[in-house]
């Protein structure tokens, strides 16, 4: 999963983090409801407006639940036990998985 935001923006609509997501506005929503350290504005109409914060922490949630089959009690926990040490780990994956598409993308190329 690599997901394509601006990096520009201060703020996300729901309906911006679910396309990049690739899942329902409705996901978004429940795991907000769900997930403390999710933390979007809201706007005056009471739309959410994620940072790039809250977009790295659906990464994690993401990456959690969906690619290693958490549930989400054992994503909740495990994201209170230790998630300085989770989004670290979660990061070296992400940047291997970029330096790896990369390498591909060379190899391609020769």
């Amino acid at each position: 999963m690599h997901i394509e935001l601006s990096k520009d923006k201060r703020y996300y609509g729901i309906g911006e983090v679910a396309k990049a997501f690739d899942v329902n506005a409705s996901l978004i929503r429940f795991w907000d409801n769900e997930f403390d350290i999710l933390k979007p504005k809201k706007n005056a109409k009471g739309n959410r407006m994620f940072t790039p914060e809250d977009v790295t922490n659906l990464q994690l949630i993401f990456h959690l639940v969906k690619e290693r089959g958490f549930t989400l009690e054992g994503a909740k926990t495990h994201l209170k036990e230790g998630q300085k040490k989770t989004l670290d780990k979660f990061e070296i994956i992400r940047k291997l998985e970029t330096i790896r598409t990369q390498l591909s993308n060379i190899k391609n190329q020769l």
